[in-house]
């Protein structure tokens, strides 16, 4: 029985050393740098996040990680690509340490995750109209008029949810689709079956490469913050990210990336990023 008993203790014992092995080389370089896994979208999204030739990382996001490498040196970053769902469930179960997309803030993700104070970037959303037209250009503008088919759900209806929640005289007319086609709702405007669209702008640039449509940006409506999202137990990295963020941008390192990539300082407020003549698809 002591036998067996000095053979099971050894065999745990040599576990534990294997298991404590495999942790810190997985958890730390050879330098000494905490190893910091990021999960990245696979679903793109130009100029925020795509792949190269060589399916390397690029974009607006990566500009900004390399930033925060500079600012935060005892880290070292290992990006792994992932479907956007299990990037989060991943995050949520300690998998990965954070990601990286342009993830809004909204209740529930609020309580999974913990969100740094200041937002890394902005997605623009717009009003997208035949280019002849010149009478859309707000939201009080679409009221009587008529959009393409909205999911019932999902960041951009919230936006016009809000606004008939504010403006219940005046509602705007909305229609519900689950999972509308964004290219299917910019040819419903091209053919002038509706009056404007409602997207990201990032989102009509890319398909308007493909579709090359008689469309125009009429007018940016909103800037809303994108926000790394990170693991619960990580506080402190959560900190740094947010003390490194908010020195990008006040020293105007995020407004030249923002310029680079999107052609615009979204940091600015609306009414500069809606100046007349601005070229929204740079």
């Amino acid at each position: 029985m002591k036998k067996v008993w000095k053979g099971a203790l050894a065999l745990a014992a040599l576990l534990l050393v294997l298991a404590g092995c495999s942790q810190g080389s997985s958890s730390e370089t050879e330098d000494g740098k905490k190893v910091i896994k990021v999960a990245i979208s696979d679903e793109v999204n130009p100029p925020f996040l795509y792949a190269d030739e060589n399916n390397e990382p690029i974009g607006y996001d990566m500009d900004y990680m390399k930033e925060i490498e500079k600012k935060l040196p005892d880290y070292e970053f290992e990006y792994i690509w992932g479907e956007e769902e299990s990037n989060l469930v991943g995050v949520d179960t300690g998998k990965y340490d954070l990601a990286i997309n342009w993830f809004f803030k909204n209740p529930e993700r609020e309580e999974k995750f913990l969100y740094p104070e200041h937002e890394f970037g902005y997605s623009l959303t717009s009003l997208v109209t035949k280019t002849d037209r010149d009478d859309i250009k707000t939201l009080d503008d679409m009221v009587g008029k008529k959009f393409p088919p909205v999911s019932p759900s999902g960041g951009l209806r919230a936006i016009l949810n809000a606004y008939n929640d504010q403006h219940p005289d005046h509602p705007l007319t909305l229609e519900s689709m689950d999972s509308p086609s964004n290219a299917e709702n910019l040819k419903m405007v091209d053919k002038g079956q509706a009056d404007a669209m409602f997207i990201n702008v990032t989102t009509f640039n890319e398909i308007q490469k493909e579709l090359d449509l008689d469309l125009k940006v009429a007018g940016i409506i909103s800037k809303e913050p994108i926000y790394t999202v990170f693991n619960k137990d990580h506080e402190e990295l959560a900190k740094e990210f947010d003390q490194a963020t908010q020195e990008l941008i006040e020293d105007g390192t995020l407004s030249e990336l923002a310029e680079k990539w999107f052609g615009v300082d979204f940091f600015q407020d609306l009414e500069y990023i809606n100046e007349e003549g601005f070229q929204f698809n740079n």
